[in-house]
């Protein structure tokens, strides 16, 4: 899958499995997803940036906010950098900001 297989958005799907584009903001003041930003979506997390602590964090706080294990969400690229894009295994659920229902 290319890099910006989301097209102009900050999501798309790939069958069952939806790819989020994320602007990751580390050592924030507290974990939470916020606005889409362009075709990426910025979500803040409390870990510091440190070897890939921060993404690890994220994939955690996000992995009940989609109804699936940790292990369900691949990090495609962008462990140790702010720009990322995760590949969800068929999500449960989508937080508010994901408006586009699945095809």
């Amino acid at each position: 899958m290319e890099r910006n297989s989301t097209g102009s958005s900050f999501f798309a799907w790939d069958g069952d499995v939806l790819v989020v584009n994320i602007l990751g903001k580390p050592a924030a003041g507290r974990d939470a997803i916020g606005k889409p930003k362009g075709t990426q979506l910025k979500v803040s997390v409390t870990a510091a940036p440190q070897h890939g602590k921060a993404t690890d964090h994220m994939v955690r706080f996000l992995a009940p906010l989609f109804g699936v294990a940790v292990r369900d969400i691949e990090v495609v690229f962008g462990q140790e950098n702010v720009n990322k894009q995760l590949r969800i295994r068929s999500p449960k659920k989508l937080p508010a900001v994901f408006t586009v229902p699945h095809p």
